[in-house]
């Protein structure tokens, strides 16, 4: 097994759910300290008992990361116990959809901009000064397919997943040379209990699973990938 992460630190937004969970197992996996936000205590207790003996290694803070100012207190946090921050996943996200965008309810296109583009924009901005004086750090955003494919029924979906690759592609730029790199992965659905509870009809084996799409986002949080920036990269599985 390899160990590219030991004596690193990375910390995954959204770290308990469907497919934070897969990745902060897969940081564990190679050795890495793992900071996690949550929002369900029993969330994090779950993850740390899958974690087994590597529980030790998982940090977990309770915190809204759509919210800048949290979003800041916690990598201020993270950087005054650890010294350092090595990666930042955001794995925040939300669906809504099944609906006309002139029937939309403009609460829930608010609750769709918070969770998929305000979270990583308050995460960015919280960590990048950080990896910029530290003239290194990886950063992966999860969008989705919707970002490019813009299906009827989920406009306040894609609109927000659609700009949250747009925003991650600007700030790759921005940080280009720096030692910073900034890639975004678009999954299509993914095969977590929530999504086969709501859709139970589908071929649930055509979804790609969390723990396929977490190595994807290990291997560009690692110095294997140091070559890639401003990627967009597909993991679609058969879908």
């Amino acid at each position: 097994m390899t160990v590219r992460f030991s004596g690193k630190l990375a910390l995954i937004a959204g770290g308990t759910g469907g497919l934070g969970r897969a990745v902060s197992l897969a940081f564990l996996e190679e050795g890495a300290k793992v900071v996690v936000t949550y929002r369900k205590q029993e969330e994090l207790d779950a993850l740390e008992r899958e974690a087994g003996s590597k529980g030790s290694s998982i940090e977990g803070h309770r915190v809204d990361v759509t919210d800048e100012i949290a979003a800041r207190q916690l990598v201020d946090r993270v950087l005054a116990e650890h010294g350092r921050l090595d990666a930042l996943v955001n794995t925040v996200g939300g669906y809504a959809g099944g609906v006309n965008l002139w029937e939309l309810e403009t609460k829930v296109f608010e609750q769709q901009l918070a969770l998929n583009l305000r979270s990583g924009y308050a995460l960015s901005r919280a960590a990048i000064p950080v990896m910029l004086k530290q003239k290194y750090g990886a950063l992966v955003n999860v969008a989705s397919k919707a970002a490019l494919d813009h299906a009827a029924g989920a406009a306040a979906y894609a609109a927000s997943k659609a700009g949250a690759l747009a925003l991650m592609d600007s700030l790759a730029a921005e940080v280009k040379g720096t030692g910073v790199r900034v890639n975004s992965v678009l999954p299509s659905i993914i095969d977590t209990e929530a999504n086969r509870q709501a859709m139970p009809d589908a071929d649930f084996s055509k979804w790609p699973k969390p723990q396929e799409i977490a190595r994807v986002i290990l291997f560009l949080c690692s110095d294997d990938a140091r070559v890639i920036q401003g990627a967009a990269v597909p993991v679609y599985g058969d879908s």
